[in-house]
């Protein structure tokens, strides 16, 4: 089961390994749910259902044909929303493979260009070539986020990307959160949340924060529905929770326990903000949050092809580390993240001053340790942490 926000390429995916395939949200697969819905499953395996949570039913079928067969990979599933009822949660083990198709990386949109620092290397004890001259300008960082990783768009213009972006968060607020929740408040709510989710991008997020930027259009409404509704957009891939790495500390510090938040790709939340090149070459916090989420969403993608994930540190001393790749063997990385390459040598002393406070008996040393910037070089520092521009980054 491939799943993503919508427009991030899962159908064009699955139909590279695809044998058959039926649209669910064709007229005719509808009117086949309705009258003979096991005809559906008929094709070649593999076989493809695209959009399958349109007909929850579906997945009981599907789930039975698995276990009737005693071949594997007969089917793909696609869906861009976890169905209200969830009927995935407890019928699936062992059945299904889930797969979460992101937007896309810096990598990816730029296709290739040299030179590279694999995750995957940098977890198997290689360190890169140096390479002074990797970085990009402010201009080149601010591009790169405007750029958006929805297939579709990334050969667009700014200003073209940014109009189907806006457009994209009103079909979110207007068509898709309709498909999996009844909510009590109409499109202009659910489009005022994506604006504060954006605007707390890389933080931890404040139910109560986004409750007060909501009730400029929405006087009354309390913090209890906001996070049903912050729950719906994750529903629908549009917004990803980035969790808390809670380790054993040698410290007395207390460990943070808050989420940070982040939109399904940068860009759109550039858009949610009316944040375009101009301003975000003089607004550099908000360039600085976007980048940090621009980082964080590249890594999480990289974590995932090695069945992990991101997480993020902070304890009460106010020492953090922005983002932790946690691999399924227990080996561990600290990254931390600066948009200017002159940081570089206070993101080394940020991570090395944390990392001391962790019990390293217990998680172990991390596998290295990183600095991403927007315009620094490739290099690996004396103590051994390695410097890289985000756009140099690699799986």
């Amino acid at each position: 089961m491939i799943e993503g926000a919508r427009a991030t390429g899962k159908t064009m995916t699955a139909l590279q390994t695809a044998q058959s395939y039926v649209f669910i949200d064709s007229a005719a697969a509808q009117q086949a749910i309705e009258i003979a819905p096991d005809s559906l499953l008929e094709g070649k395996s593999p076989r493809l259902l695209d959009e399958w949570q349109l007909a929850p039913q579906l997945w009981n079928l599907v789930r039975r044909a698995v276990d009737a067969s005693a071949n594997s990979g007969k089917f793909i599933l696609t869906g861009s929303a976890v169905p209200t009822d969830d009927v995935t949660r407890h019928t699936g083990a062992g059945r299904f493979i889930r797969l979460r198709q992101r937007t896309m990386t810096t990598a990816e949109k730029s296709r290739g260009a040299e030179p590279r620092v694999s995750i995957f290397e940098l977890f198997r004890g290689s360190r890169p070539t140096s390479n002074l001259q990797a970085g990009q300008t402010i201009d080149d960082v601010v591009d790169e986020i405007l750029r958006p990783g929805f297939p579709a768009m990334i050969h667009l213009e700014t200003e073209q990307s940014a109009m189907r972006l806006r457009a994209y968060i009103d079909d979110v607020a207007q068509l898709d959160v309709q498909r999996v929740a009844d909510l009590r408040h109409g499109p202009a709510v659910i489009r005022q949340l994506i604006v504060a989710l954006a605007r707390s991008v890389a933080s931890d997020v404040r139910y109560r924060t986004l409750a007060s930027d909501i009730r400029v259009v929405a006087p009354t409404i309390d913090v209890e529905t906001v996070s049903r509704y912050v729950d719906v957009l994750s529903r629908l891939f549009i917004v990803e929770a980035q969790m808390p790495w809670t380790p054993q500390l040698r410290s007395r510090a207390l460990l943070r326990s808050s989420p940070k938040v982040h939109l399904a790709d940068p860009a759109l939340a550039a858009a949610a903000l009316g944040a375009g090149k101009s301003r975000l070459q003089r607004d550099l916090a908000t360039l600085g949050m976007l980048f940090e989420s621009a980082v964080v969403h590249d890594l999480t993608v990289f974590a995932a092809a090695l069945g992990g994930e991101v997480r993020h540190y902070r304890d009460s001393y106010g020492k953090e580390i922005d983002a932790i790749i946690l691999l399924p063997d227990g080996r561990w990385a600290a990254i931390e993240v600066k948009l200017g390459g002159a940081q570089v040598s206070a993101g080394i002393e940020s991570l090395n001053a944390v990392i001391n406070q962790i019990d390293t008996d217990i998680v172990g040393q991390p596998a290295f340790r990183l600095v991403v910037m927007g315009t620094g070089p490739i290099m690996t520092a004396q103590d051994g942490t390695v410097t890289a521009p985000l756009s140099a980054l690699a799986p």
